[in-house]
């Protein structure tokens, strides 16, 4: 079992809607958790809105910092946007995903974004389910 590590800036869009949509993917055979490096209040509303159309109820969801302790504890670290400020740890695999921030954008952008993330994180699960414990590639 791999344990994923999903972090964006604010842990309010992309890396909210990764996280559940990977535990979905995953269904019990990984687990994940998400962070952000400055992280906002609440999870964006148009970001909320979207996932309900998918039964995802992410309202309640409170954003978290990312934290060198948060990032140990991953296996593999996906990476939206957050840079210079995203932790190293070596041994770790690192992933980066370039995908537009949510925030503010009308429901058809944010469905794409959701759907694109949707399409890598089951190719990730999938990879995951092929890994044999090498944290390479």
């Amino acid at each position: 079992m791999a344990h994923v590590l999903f972090v964006c800036l604010h842990n309010a869009g992309r890396s909210q809607m990764s996280q559940a949509l990977f535990e979905r993917a995953a269904a019990g055979r990984h687990t994940a958790a998400s962070a952000g490096t400055t992280p906002g209040k609440r999870v964006h509303p148009e970001v909320v809105e979207v996932m309900r159309e998918l039964d995802v109820d992410l309202a309640n969801r409170t954003p978290q910092r990312l934290t060198t302790e948060l990032a140990e504890r991953a296996d593999v670290v996906v990476t939206m946007g957050c840079g210079d400020e995203c932790p190293y740890i070596p041994g770790k695999r690192y992933i980066d995903w370039n995908l537009e921030d949510p925030k503010g954008l009308p429901p058809d952008r944010v469905r794409t974004i959701r759907d694109d993330i949707a399409t890598r994180v089951a190719r990730l699960a999938a990879d995951l389910d092929g890994d044999s414990g090498d944290q390479g590639s």
